[in-house]
């Protein structure tokens, strides 16, 4: 945790319920790295839904690695999808997104996007611990990154979370918006991306466009020689923008 947010998180704790209650969409980048080689991270979330087999099938034939963010409950209902992803643990990190798919809100009756939150901070445990132990057990290696439903955060649900070992993944380009982006607009948001920048699409909706605008754009990137890497071979930091979002919620609170 930064020692901004830790700041933040004991001011929070210490405010009235109604306070607390402001979620953060976490923005993050690649740290830089002392190399001339232009470093992208995509990451695909796997909610719940099915399984994106042209994506995944995409990734492999042109070997550009990723980061999957799975939840036991999309484990459970994909067997094939899970299937191949172990058969290429070469290109794929598979890390943490929860048992349930529920939004690390904590609040009896708060919601994201619809998407009920935690009632308590015991329900969020279980959420990240149920949600990485049925990745060991499936993929037989420990996540290490967590990122909770909506990708939106409490400032006492980012606390619980790395206290319980875990490293939060932000992002700081929404490819497909939920996977509900047509393939133009996917690739208009994929056009202009710099060096650093972290990818965040799905691969649990096939009926998207989800596959085919991200597949153009991935090859235009890799002409315009861009490589890219996974999160459990680099290190994230906060954009500005999460950092000034971060300072307003507290100055709102104060």
């Amino acid at each position: 945790m930064t020692k901004f947010r830790l700041v933040l998180a004991t001011i929070f704790l210490s405010l009235s319920a109604s306070a607390q209650q402001v979620p953060i969409e976490i923005h993050d980048q690649l740290v830089p790295q002392s190399t001339e080689t232009r470093k992208l991270a995509l990451t695909l979330d796997a909610c719940s839904g099915k399984y994106d087999d042209d994506l995944i099938e995409f990734l492999i034939r042109n070997r550009i690695p990723a980061t999957i963010f799975a939840t036991k409950k999309w484990i459970d209902h994909n067997t094939f999808g899970v299937s191949i992803i172990k058969a290429h643990l070469d290109l794929f990190d598979v890390e943490d997104h929860g048992e349930n798919h529920i939004p690390a809100v904590i609040g009896m009756g708060r919601k994201v996007y619809g998407i009920p939150g935690e009632p308590d901070l015991i329900h969020l445990r279980r959420e990240v611990l149920e949600g990485a132990r049925a990745i060991t057990e499936t993929f037989g290696i420990a996540p290490h990154w967590y990122r909770g439903a909506t990708v939106e955060y409490d400032i006492q649900a980012i606390e619980e979370i790395e206290k319980m070992g875990y490293k939060i993944a932000g992002f700081s380009v929404n490819a497909d918006a939920g996977a509900t982006l047509s393939r133009l607009s996917i690739e208009k948001r994929l056009a202009h991306l710099k060096d650093g920048d972290v990818i965040i699409a799905h691969m649990n909706k096939p009926a998207s466009d989800s596959a085919e605008g991200l597949s153009a754009s991935l090859i235009h990137l890799l002409q315009r020689g861009f490589t890219f890497t996974r999160l459990d071979q680099v290190n994230l930091q906060e954009t500005m923008e999460t950092q000034q979002k971060e300072r307003k919620e507290l100055d709102a609170v104060r």
